[in-house]
């Protein structure tokens, strides 16, 4: 079988398994932010986060296929690793910078959300005054 045959295999097998595991752990952890945001609906909180993951999936696997074709021949094993090592560590900093993306996404929803929680009155209003005329 041809080296570059191989390289491209253990790309696509490596590379799949860290997107799938990636969007695991955003899915199951970005629940709990969603959960929180949206004020416990849990239905509406459950269908955000499938919707955000299948969002992760696509970007992620797209650019995976893009960049599955390389210019170069493999010669040897050398070759193998070498470009491994650029092809999976570019797809690193990518699943990187999306699941960055991704909490700092959820980070700011929730925050948007405590803020609104927090411009209610602790108490409702018990009277009204009228505005002096000196004002």
């Amino acid at each position: 079988m041809d080296r570059t045959v191989i390289a491209y295999v253990i790309y696509l097998v490596v590379s799949i398994g860290l997107t799938v595991w990636v969007a695991r752990t955003l899915s199951r952890n970005g629940r709990v932010f969603l959960a929180d945001v949206l004020h416990g609906n849990e239905k509406l909180a459950d269908a955000v986060n499938h919707l955000l993951v299948v969002g992760f999936y696509l970007v992620n696997l797209g650019f995976v296929a893009l960049y599955l074709s390389g210019d170069e021949t493999i010669t040897d094993t050398r070759g193998i690793f070498e470009a491994l090592s650029t092809k999976l560590g570019v797809v690193l900093l990518v699943l990187g910078v999306m699941h960055l993306g991704n909490v700092y996404v959820l980070n700011k929803i929730r925050r948007r959300g405590m803020m609104e929680r927090e411009q209610v009155p602790p108490v409702p209003p018990q009277g009204w005054v009228a505005p002096t005329a000196g004002a």
